[in-house]
């Protein structure tokens, strides 16, 4: 047995990851970024467990294992940097260097696969979502010569084969329980169509409670058509992008996250963190959701705003610490670092 554990460890040291972080944002992000903050939490954790991670990201970018980096901070964050040029230069710096790794792990959607057949090193690929239907042809073509992992079964293209599906976790401990709530619903996420903003502002308005908006202005008719309009009335606050230390507050807090999405949502990464707070999700039921949230026990699943409505008043149904304990089973870094864990080495022994 002794010996099966150190083989087991011997064969964790040597693996040698190139993680390909995106370079919107800095890797861990200042506020706004899931893909890189779900980039973050893998290559901390990855490391945390003595494996060999070269994180390719921004040059500003934190983190414990080795960086490597061309590009010098977020496009997003730095109106002088033209993102093509750089996402070209980044993507190119990773695959001129793939022997130097047992795996490329790509985070970067789908330009990175057109490098893949340049390289013997195997390339692991997250699907974040797919963007538009108008990206799958690439990620046809090297179906058989990548692998890809999925962050929902929802999120699956039905011809497309995949080696796993892993959620996304989260730094739990970052995320303070609390067992009684401030009484305001929350929105928290991008202002946008897809995410629903203006029809959780229905939501709140129709039942008589105050609703505090939180994120980055993705769309700005969106805004201005039907957000701002309505930041007259007193009970709805919008207070734009937060940080961890607010996002905290304003989740724990919360009575309820109002999730009333347009689109099918892959994941949800705000979701998890709002239960890891102990607050329930009232959600449309699309995409992922029904893989996150157990109607009527950490949330609830509902198809309009009146149902949303009519949810708000079972809110004290929920149990906050069965919210909490949906997180610490499903859903955290450490879960989400093993699952990967598993698929990497499912990739090196079929090398």
């Amino acid at each position: 047995m002794h010996k099966a554990a150190n083989k087991l460890k011997k064969e964790i040291n040597i693996m040698r990851i190139a993680m390909l972080a995106p370079i919107a944002w800095r890797t861990p992000p200042r506020h706004y970024g899931p893909w890189e903050r779900v980039v973050s939490l893998l290559t901390e954790g990855l490391v945390q467990k003595n494996i060999d991670v070269t994180l390719f990201a921004t040059a500003d970018s934190l983190t414990d294992a080795r960086l490597h980096a061309v590009c010098p901070a977020g496009y997003e964050e730095d109106a002088g940097i033209v993102p093509k040029v750089w996402e070209c230069l980044h993507i190119s710096e990773v695959f001129e260097q793939a022997d130097q790794f047992d795996l490329i792990h790509n985070h970067f959607d789908f330009l990175p696969l057109t490098y893949s057949r340049l390289v013997s090193t195997p390339v692991l690929t997250t699907i974040h979502g797919f963007s538009s239907k108008k990206i799958l042809p690439v990620f046809r073509k090297y179906n058989s010569r990548t692998h890809y992992v999925s962050i929902s079964n929802a999120d699956r293209a039905p011809d497309l084969d995949y080696a796993a599906t892993v959620y996304h976790g989260i730094d739990i401990e970052n995320f303070t329980f609390r067992e009684t709530h401030e009484g305001y619903l929350l929105f928290y996420g991008r202002i946008h169509h897809d995410k629903g903003a203006r029809e959780a502002i229905h939501i709140a308005r129709s039942a008589g409670m105050r609703l505090v908006m939180a994120g980055i202005i993705q769309d700005t008719d969106y805004f201005n058509q039907y957000v701002k309009p309505h930041l007259k009335d007193p009970d709805i606050d919008y207070i734009g992008s937060v940080g961890p230390d607010q996002r905290d507050k304003l989740l724990g807090n919360a009575a309820a996250l109002l999730h009333p999405i347009n689109f099918s949502e892959p994941f949800g990464l705000s979701i998890v963190e709002s239960m890891a707070c102990g607050t329930p999700v009232i959600a449309f039921n699309r995409g992922s959701m029904p893989e996150i949230i157990q109607n009527g026990q950490n949330g609830f699943l509902v198809s309009d705003i009146n149902e949303a409505v009519n949810a708000i008043k079972k809110l004290d149904q929920v149990d906050r610490h069965f919210c909490r304990r949906t997180v610490e089973e499903r859903f955290t870094a450490d879960i989400m670092v093993s699952n990967y864990l598993k698929v990497y080495r499912k990739i090196l022994d079929q090398a």
